[in-house]
């Protein structure tokens, strides 16, 4: 007897006369009790399993006569769930969605009782769950013309006086316009009026919200901009949604409405074109209205930043505002001002970096940000030239501050313009490198590090006799731990940008100043000093020889010494510099130290590590930058490295999976490194931190067979079967983007090694039978692959895949690559037209037959 059958008895008196039963399942499965929500959630999907009809009657019944609102809400949810055509609809027989297994009389009478439901539902809580559960269900069975009741139904509800009914109608309305868009066009006129109507006269402002969502909706998915513009004299109405609930104190109502009108600014920007000028001095006017709250404050500007961003849907629209560009720039800059001295900033510790900031600060950074990158220098240069000299010449200094943010937030956007001004932006920037306040200081410090690499190399090359002097000159600032550290920071952003011999005349100066922060400074300023002493390294070469015996000694004693815990970083970093510093003077200067190095490292490779400890993924790196610097010498240390390092490339990511409406919400977790999507009715979870050690580990992998050649030979076979299956279906771009890279590189390394005897008596079989399991796959992967730019790596790498195997390619490998990249080619692929060429060339020259008939190459 299978469990099914042992349960029937359960199952039958739970969907049996005696309602007490079922009710104390609905209770179990809202019970706080882990044990008693398992059992009854078992028994629930027995009872969906066996008997659909009967369970769905059952919540309908609950929800038609509970005296109880949670028994009615939770009936209202499994119902949305049982009727939700998206959940778990892999698997008919487990599957959620039971509406194709219900009789007509139950798909009927179901129907029935949910409009009968919203009609008699008082409270609005279950009312609005009833009108999701409608519209999921109506999502699934609208397209099929199965509930002709509907629409006929909802515009009863919208034309009737019930607030409630009209409310719900519109609710469902909002939800379902992608589904009812055509359905509707001919009945724009009485739709029209019906928005308007509600829009204008309704004394509700849930109803007047509901309608503006509707509305919205229902505007984006009409297909032509004729049928769209018959809604263009709604937009007074719309926006005196949202006036009068300002006017009325409704805030909550009031960012309900902005929302809304922001999906629409950035969704059909054109349809705001003719009273654009009303629109945005109305939420310019709301933006400056000190005494609403924050919130609405801040989304009032991301409405105007929208419209700037909606550059393809309307082009040059906002850069015909000026006078409008000016305002929104003095009210990002005043909000700028608000930050506070907060003294735990000045102690030199990296978790109080942001002490003193506020909300209302870090808007206006990103806000700047997205404004420059979104209209360009020719329209932002010309505001901030005439705003920022009153800021920098102000007698406070969160003045000076917000001015020197402002320079380096825009400066992304606005390079172009600002490199034709670089005297001017440098010596506004480096005057401030004296003001007496230390985050102004700072702020300075901060502009030049953006500057360098937004700006960069015209900075680097125009003015480095004024800027490294001047950074130079910060890190002597012991007082003001965190300027020392943030000198040393743009001091790295400076020389990522550099020639050896634009740098080489500092040099000394710079790596002494360097070498001082690291042996006095606190551990965020010795921190700060490795990584530019790095970056310098890495970008004066061989001139680095010169300080090598100065620096290594103390950079091994960072490493073998900085072993507790608040040290951890320290020693991250000192490995992080010495694997530069190795590459950058070349093995024979590295020679001496590059063995004591190894030995610590692989003493720690073989240690256990906590998982906040940054060591793991720095070793990676670490030892891949060796591994180029020693070139073939590296091999002896192969076996130590590889094994952690495939099973990075080989972790499962941490996914945790929930219902996109449950009250656990990841979003709300303490743990920085989650990140979250949505997809249909699940809200998944991924932890960040696995993916990216990960992606650096399938990054590593590629580097030792690309430095290694044939030396990489004993690894493929374990390398090949982790790589290959992450080509496609891997949701992280960088690990796909990783193993696309390395496989062209594993192709060659087994072909050197057999064409060089060290392939342990594998002949050019091993090659083909490698060429089989890598160039399919590519091709597959291809196929699938949603990145352009990842796309155009794939056919860089068949490229090199057809090079390296040759005559090994049969026709029938042939044809598929063929087939596909012409398929690209009618997609309209913007790739590479000349990459496709290349491999169709590539084919000719590797000596393959191309034609039917023509037989396997040789093996």
């Amino acid at each position: 007897m299978d469990s099914m059958e042992q349960s029937q008895p359960q199952v039958e008196e739970l969907l049996g006369p005696d309602p007490s039963h079922f009710e104390k399942l609905i209770s179990h499965l809202m019970s706080s009790s882990n044990e008693l929500r398992s059992q009854a959630e078992s028994a629930f999907n027995l009872c969906k399993q066996s008997h659909p009809d009967a369970l769905t009657m059952k919540l309908a019944h609950l929800l038609q006569f509970s005296p109880h609102p949670e028994a009615r809400t939770m009936s209202t949810i499994l119902l949305r769930k049982l009727l939700t055509p998206q959940s778990d609809s892999s698997d008919s027989e487990s599957s959620s969605y039971v509406w194709p297994r219900l009789s007509p009389a139950s798909q009927s009478s179901l129907k029935t009782i949910l409009l009968s439901c919203l009609q008699r539902e008082d409270a609005k809580s279950i009312s609005k769950k009833l009108c999701d559960t409608i519209s999921e269900l109506a999502s699934g069975i609208l397209p099929l013309n199965a509930w002709p009741e509907l629409l006929p139904f909802m515009f009863q509800c919208v034309s009737s006086d019930s607030p409630h009914l009209q409310e719900s109608a519109f609710l469902i309305f909002a939800q379902l316009s992608q589904f009812i868009g055509d359905t509707l066009v001919p009945y724009i006129k009485d739709l029209h009026d019906v928005f308007l109507n509600c829009l204008t006269n309704s004394p509700s402002s849930d109803v007047r919200i509901a309608a503006l969502n509707a509305v919205i909706n229902f505007i984006q998915c009409l297909d032509t901009s004729t049928d769209r513009d018959r809604f263009q004299d709604l937009l007074p109405a719309m926006m005196k949604t949202l006036t009068e609930a300002l006017n009325s104190g409704q805030e909550a109502t009031a960012q309900e409405a902005l929302e809304l009108l922001i999906d629409l600014a950035g969704a059909e920007p054109r349809f705001l074109r003719r009273q654009l000028l009303d629109v945005v001095a109305a939420m310019l006017q709301i933006a400056q209205a000190t005494h609403l709250e924050e919130g609405t404050r801040h989304l009032a500007v991301e409405f105007v930043i929208t419209l700037a961003e909606a550059r393809e849907r309307a082009p040059g629209m906002m850069r015909k505002l000026p006078q409008f560009i000016s305002t929104l720039f003095q009210i990002l800059l005043k909000m700028l001002l608000d930050l506070q001295d907060d003294p735990a900033w000045h102690t030199a510790h990296l978790d109080h970096e942001d002490a003193g900031e506020t909300t209302n600060y870090s808007v206006a950074q990103e806000c700047l940000d997205r404004l420059s990158i979104a209209l360009g220098g020719n329209t932002i240069v010309p505001v901030a030239s005439q705003l920022l000299p009153a800021y920098l010449a102000a007698p406070d200094w969160q003045s000076h501050h917000a001015a020197l943010i402002a320079l380096a937030q825009i400066a992304e956007g606005c390079s172009k313009v600002m490199i034709k001004n670089l005297e001017q932006v440098v010596s506004m920037v480096l005057n401030s490198f004296q003001d007496p306040h230390p985050r102004v200081r700072w702020a300075a410090i901060n502009a030049i590090g953006q500057l360098s690499t937004d700006l960069g190399p015209d900075l680097q090359m125009q003015y480095h006799q004024t800027v490294l002097p001047a950074l130079a000159g910060a890190m002597d600032d012991f007082q003001n731990p965190r300027v020392q550290a943030h000198a040393a920071s743009a001091v790295l952003n400076f020389s990522e940008n550099c020639t050896p011999d634009l740098l080489n005349p500092y040099m000394d100066d710079i790596v002494s100043k360097l070498m001082v922060l690291l042996q006095n400074g606190k551990q965020m300023v010795q921190e700060g000093a490795l990584t530019a002493l790095a970056s310098v390294a890495d970008s004066s070469q061989e001139h680095f020889q010169k300080y090598y015996d100065t620096v290594m000694p103390y950079l091994k004693a960072f490493l073998v010494n900085a072993t507790d815990k608040p040290n951890l970083m320290i020693r991250a970093k000192a490995m992080e510099c010495i694997s530069l510093v190795g590459m950058a003077v070349g093995k024979e200067k590295f020679r001496d130290d590059a063995k004591q190095v190894m030995e610590v490292l692989m003493s720690l490779q073989g240690s256990q590590m906590e998982s906040d400890d940054p060591t793991t993924s720095y070793m990676l790196q670490a030892w891949a930058r060796l591994c180029k610097c020693l070139g073939q010498d590296f091999l002896p240390y192969m076996n130590v490295v590889m094994p952690p390092l495939l099973q990075s490339a080989q972790l499962k990511p941490d996914v945790t999976i929930t219902s996109a409406d449950s009250d656990n919400d990841i979003e709300d977790s303490d743990d920085d490194s989650m990140e979250t999507i949505t997809l249909g009715d699940k809200r998944i979870g991924i932890k960040t931190s696995v993916l990216e050690e990960k992606a650096t580990a399938c990054n590593m992998l590629c580097c030792y067979a690309d430095e290694l050649k044939e030396g990489f030979y004993p690894w493929i076979d374990l390398v090949a079967p982790t790589l290959v299956p992450l080509l496609k279906f891997y949701f992280h771009e960088e690990v796909r983007r990783a193993a696309v890279s390395a496989m062209p590189e594993l192709l060659l390394s087994a072909k050197l090694a057999v064409e060089k005897g060290l392939a342990q008596g594998r002949n050019e079989s091993y090659v083909k039978q490698l060429s089989d399991f890598i160039v399919p796959a590519l091709v597959e992967a291809l196929h699938k692959e949603p990145d352009v730019e990842i796309c155009a790596s794939m056919l860089d790498a068949l490229n090199e895949c057809i090079q390296i195997s040759g005559t090994l390619l049969e026709e029938s490998q042939v044809r598929a690559i063929v087939d596909e990249i012409k398929q690209l080619q009618e997609e309209g692929s913007q790739m590479s037209q000349g990459g496709h060429l290349i491999i169709f060339c590539d084919l000719k020259a590797a000596n393959v037959k191309m034609v039917s008939g023509g037989g396997k190459p040789p093996t």
